[in-house]
């Protein structure tokens, strides 16, 4: 199923069970009954094992339907039946209301060696010592705990507080129940898990299931085979990355694309996200795929190795030449609309709710971001936009995504932000010096970290930018390294809605630029 229809069935199945639960914890008049609860207890893993265990019938093997679910379906117990999980998923959400920045997930490594250690030492405790270990971390386990010890009492003295009001007016439908309290020592581990696994999902999505809880590690590697899982079209996928910046459980590599199943909880957050329909949830095929050698990937690598310091090997040759080209060009930009910085959206969305308080411009280790005057009008004074003309934006730096407080720019991961085109660039042959002055050049292309700019043959020995508009980011290297004055050879045209761009081709031009330029 391609449809985020799925993304709907979880939430109200979830929503459902977390309700049943809540009911089960906090019904402290006992009307709830008895075969009701064992329904819900009969597919809660670890209880479920442990009746197993003692009874030695399948009336209580509910672990063996988990096991059958996960090797069908994947970890969808996570999601669809762990009262602790779905409670993660309720806390994030919130999370994300409180502070936007929360939402911002993205791929992430996994804590393989922590995750095994702590279900190794878990089993082996267990089997040696008993069962207080798997206990202590077992997710319902620690669900009961924080409703009994917590949210129980907050639910009788609401009660408490309803009946009083209530029996003055004669109304006696509710009746005064006393709080039970416990020695103060017993709170203390149902008050660490309690911080621990909130704090972790308020802004971390689901890294306790997939860093410290036994069972979601125990799972996670029956669903390494399991049989539906999600799965990209890679030749519909424009590695745009909203879907790694909306899992929850930081396990999808967008750039391969590839998704870690054992930490995947089929939420269906990424078919929801997609907007490029290239996310699916169904059978897995398991070909191996051919290794392919990505040679323009090589060449961005050394490039943004020169980046990193901020300057280009055109900066460089420049440096050491110094001159400026002898003619001053004549043709003016036809800039038809401002550059607005990564993470913008669109000129719209940004102006929206930009409130130029100037942290970005202030954070930026270029100083591309200026304070627009007239750019995006009377009501955009002040805004920040990208000037290319002053410096460039750094093919490796999200830092202005990052501080932004009103979400104006919305937070990217860098490579993201590396497919994501601000603007086109585009070339005023009449301006370039290879015309003018029939000189070699090349500052564009050797500085353009895509390769959107490259060298075509142009007279005799000369080449000539060309652009690739469908790779370009709209960076602004090339415009910032073209030496013409007053105007540029080439320059960026942003985008009124920022888009994504092509990944550079596995191609390596046969035109060699000079590395140093005579200009």
């Amino acid at each position: 199923m391609s449809s985020s229809i799925l993304r709907r069935i979880r939430i109200v199945f979830s929503t459902l069970v977390f309700i049943f639960f809540v009911l089960v914890f906090v019904d402290f008049k006992s009307l709830i009954p008895s075969n009701y609860i064992n329904t819900l207890m009969f597919l809660q893993f670890v209880p479920s094992v442990l009746k197993f265990y003692d009874l030695k019938t399948l009336a209580a093997g509910g672990f063996l339907v988990v096991l059958i679910l996960t090797f069908v379906t994947g970890r969808t117990y996570c999601s669809f039946l762990c009262p602790l999980g779905i409670g993660q998923d309720f806390n994030s959400r919130i999370g994300g209301r409180l502070k936007k920045k929360f939402r911002r997930y993205g791929f992430k490594k996994p804590f393989t060696i922590l995750r095994y250690t702590i279900l190794a030492v878990t089993l082996v405790v267990t089997l040696v010592w008993g069962v207080y270990m798997i206990t202590l971390l077992d997710p319902y386990s620690i669900y009961g705990r924080i409703m009994t010890y917590f949210a129980k009492p907050v639910i009788i003295i609401i009660n408490n507080f309803l009946a009083g009001i209530l029996g003055k007016f004669d109304i006696y439908t509710l009746s005064n129940v006393p709080v039970k309290g416990f020695p103060l020592i017993v709170y203390s581990i149902p008050a660490a898990f309690f911080l621990l696994v909130g704090g972790l999902s308020l802004t971390k999505g689901r890294l306790y299931c997939n860093m410290i809880c036994p069972v979601g590690t125990f799972l996670g590697l029956i669903s390494k085979i399991s049989l539906f899982r999600i799965k990209f079209n890679e030749s519909a996928c424009t590695r745009c990355g909203r879907c790694a910046m909306r899992c929850k459980s930081s396990c999808i590599d967008f750039l391969k694309p590839d998704v870690d199943v054992t930490r995947c909880v089929s939420c269906f957050n990424c078919i929801h996200t997609c907007q490029d329909n290239a996310i699916s949830y169904g059978i897995v095929s398991f070909k191996k795929k051919a290794h392919v050698t990505d040679e323009s990937r090589r060449k961005v690598i050394v490039g943004t190795l020169f980046l990193l310091f901020g300057i280009s090997r055109v900066a460089n040759s420049q440096n050491k030449t110094a001159p400026k080209p002898k003619k001053d060009s004549t043709v003016k930009e036809n800039k038809t609309c401002p550059v607005c910085p990564p993470g913008g959206v669109g000129i719209v969305d940004f102006n929206k709710d930009c409130i130029a308080c100037s942290l970005c411009i202030n954070i930026c280790p270029n100083g591309v971001l200026q304070p627009a005057y007239k750019q995006y009008g009377i009501a955009g004074i002040m805004q920040p936009v990208m000037d290319y003309h002053k410096s460039f934006c750094t093919y490796n730096c999200t830092k202005c995504t990052e501080i932004c407080p009103t979400n104006a720019l919305h937070p990217l991961l860098l490579e993201a932000k590396k497919l994501t085109q601000l603007g086109k660039a585009k070339f005023i042959k009449d301006n370039c010096i290879v015309k003018t002055e029939k000189t070699a050049c090349g500052a564009c292309s050797e500085s353009c970290p895509t390769k959107a700019v490259h060298m075509i043959p142009y007279e005799g020995n000369l080449v000539i930018p060309e652009v690739t508009e469908d790779i370009c980011i709209g960076c602004g290297h090339c415009e910032f390294a073209c030496p013409t004055v007053p105007y540029k050879a080439i320059y960026v045209d942003g985008n009124p809605v920022h888009v994504a761009a092509k990944k550079p081709e596995n191609v390596q031009s046969e035109i060699k630029t000079p590395v140093e330029f005579p200009f």
